[in-house]
């Protein structure tokens, strides 16, 4: 008998053990949905953002990828296209490189003409007659590698030219057929055709420096302030003489701000006042770093503020009797700066 109620209790207990949590269950369960409810209310926008984040990354990387292999094989094709540019580089002449790559196939020959063709400027430094202030050339020839800037009606209020090779100092190069210049730089002569008027580069202020040249001659030129200090040259005669040149800047209005080129190789370089009675105007006018062979370097009917010559080597091994650098008595100045101009030998450029 006592087994038999001890058996019946714990069975009791039990089933009021049981009975105890689920009521505790069902007066809970409300709770437990609020938290879940506010669970997936909380949970929701930041499963939605971590989400769309992970897309986002996902397809951002696929574009960059996508890009990254684009511009890989652009390059490849560019590089395949390229011969002429190529070849400029080494040194050659335009019409060499031309010549060389129009003898080859008919598609290099048309990659050449597009190249060649397309996109000529002045301030990427190509070749052609370039009229200011447009950048773009207004004649250009496949024979003809000068680099010519005429001025004329519009004044320019920077003109600047600077670390360039020009004539016969680079491979394959000579100078344009009849010229015995590599740098002309002023205005033009008078002629016997009446009708033509000589005519003057006016600048405001000219800067010539770090210049090789075989010869450098100075004539015809009027400056208010002449500087010429730091040349060694291989003989020299400086002989400008004093007057009352004016002192002179270009305004102008509505003049052409800048034309600007840096680098390249040149046949001859050429800076004038094309227009028979028309000077051409420039502010600031600055030659710097020209490497030439082959011609002399002449600047000629120039009248200018102030005019700087410095820092330049001229020579052509032939000693200090023959004069490679010279300024003529035509050359007038109102006020002179003459320092530090020595004559020592200079072999020709190389």
């Amino acid at each position: 008998m006592r087994q038999r109620g001890l058996r019946i209790g714990i069975g009791g207990i039990t089933e009021l053990v049981w009975g105890i949590r689920f009521l505790c269950l069902t007066l809970l369960a409300p709770f437990r949905f609020l938290v879940f409810l506010g669970h997936v209310i909380w949970g929701t926008p930041r499963n939605i953002y971590v989400k769309s984040v992970r897309f986002r990354d996902w397809l951002l990387a696929k574009v960059a990828y996508l890009q990254e292999e684009s511009e890989k094989w652009r390059r490849i094709f560019q590089i395949l296209k390229s011969p002429y540019s190529i070849l400029r580089a080494m040194g050659f002449s335009p019409q060499m490189a031309g010549t060389m790559l129009f003898a080859s196939t008919a598609v290099t020959s048309s990659v050449v003409v597009n190249e060649v063709l397309e996109g000529k400027s002045f301030s990427a430094g190509d070749s052609g007659v370039y009229t200011a202030p447009l950048d773009v050339p207004t004649e250009y020839y496949d024979d003809d590698n000068t680099l010519r800037v005429d001025l004329g009606s519009t004044p320019v209020g920077l003109l600047q030219i600077e670390n360039v090779t020009i004539g016969t100092a680079y491979a394959n190069s000579a100078l344009p057929s009849g010229e015995s210049n590599a740098v002309i730089v002023g205005g033009l002569p008078a002629v016997s055709d009446p009708a033509f008027t000589e005519t003057y580069l006016e600048v405001g202020h000219m800067t010539v420096d770090r210049w090789r040249c075989t010869q450098m001659t100075l004539a015809n030129i009027e400056a208010h302030h002449l500087i010429v200090k730091q040349n060694a040259s291989d003989g020299q005669s400086i002989a400008a003489v004093a007057g009352t040149p004016r002192a002179r800047a270009i305004g102008g209005g509505n003049r052409a701000d800048a034309m600007v080129t840096s680098g390249g190789y040149y046949d001859q370089i050429k800076i004038t006042s094309a227009t028979s009675g028309v000077n051409g105007k420039v502010d600031r006018l600055i030659l710097s770093n020209l490497y030439t062979k082959g011609g002399a370097c002449s600047l000629s009917r120039i009248k200018a503020g102030v005019l700087e010559i410095i820092l330049n080597e001229v020579g052509a091994g032939d000693g200090f009797a023959t004069k490679d650098f010279t300024i003529a008595t035509s050359v007038i100045y109102k006020s002179f700066t003459n320092e530090d101009n020595v004559e020592v030998s200079i072999s020709p450029p190389s």
